[in-house]
């Protein structure tokens, strides 16, 4: 099962804003209904980690596997490649975000992409793929069962030769940066946020809080999550235990004082 690290506590200034608000403030998780739509303008604030990932998918015929597929951060971008595509995704919310992307998409691309409301770490689509990606390091929404269950089920799915590809997130390169990271954006949505990360070397989780970058009368919408921390080294030790072998490993342009995020290309052992 998916096991999402929920309604941690809020520490440093994100705690201090969220108290201040009291009874005003509307927690919601970054993945519901409410916060479907703010993951969805933060997923698209770049290109992160999809240009690396096209290339090694052009590399590997068949169709594509894109899991935790959001709104379609990596899914348009993979029909964009010309391949059948199918995008499992856990949140009804979600789904419901890339059925409207989709609906205003080409139709020849439309029909092209199978969407499955699903668990990334048990599954079963009756086919193969040359290709299943994980990406936006989403391998650290499991825990360790989770991440048991998510090897189990990829290898049951993945064609001769096919290759998994999957990010992750090693913060221990970025550990003399400052405990809490504030960003200030505007996403394409036209709407504002003030985004902080939080997390010392060594936690479990880092703790993200998104707030509105600015601050009306009535009630506010607070989204927060707990994202647990994978280093490369221990996903790329799981994958070696359930059967895999790593092909390529290769450390992605930073995005930010904390985000060192490494790209694992595995295949299974033969």
């Amino acid at each position: 099962m998916t096991t999402v690290l929920n309604e941690p506590a809020i520490p440093g200034q994100a705690g201090v804003l969220l108290a201040e608000l009291g009874d005003r403030a509307v927690r919601c998780d970054l993945y519901d209904e409410v916060g479907a739509p703010v993951y969805h303008d933060l997923a698209g604030q770049g290109t992160h980690e999809v240009r690396e990932l096209l290339t090694l998918v052009r590399a590997v015929p068949g169709p594509v596997l894109d899991l935790a597929a959001g709104s379609g951060r990596l899914t348009m971008p993979l029909l964009a490649l010309g391949r059948d595509v199918t995008a499992l995704e856990l949140s009804g919310s979600m789904l419901k975000l890339l059925a409207a992307r989709l609906a205003t998409a080409p139709e020849a691309l439309r029909d092209r992409c199978a969407t499955v409301r699903a668990d990334m770490s048990d599954f079963a689509l009756g086919r193969e793929f040359g290709a299943i990606v994980l990406g936006t390091t989403s391998i650290s929404l499991l825990d360790a069962p989770g991440r048991k269950g998510l090897y189990e089920s990829v290898r049951a799915h993945l064609a001769p030769q096919g290759r998994f590809l999957l990010s992750t997130v090693d913060m221990e390169l970025g550990a003399a940066a400052p405990a809490e990271t504030e960003f200030e954006f505007t996403a394409d949505s036209g709407r504002r946020y003030r985004m902080f990360e939080h997390w010392t070397a060594g936690a479990e989780a880092r703790i993200v809080t998104v707030f509105p970058a600015v601050i009306g009368e009535g009630q506010v919408e607070v989204c927060t999550t707990s994202i647990r921390v994978l280093s490369a080294d221990l996903v790329e030790e799981e994958l070696r235990h359930s059967g895999f072998v790593v092909c390529t490993r290769r450390v992605l342009p930073d995005v930010g004082a904390r985000h060192h995020s490494v790209l694992l290309e595995a295949e299974v052992a033969a």
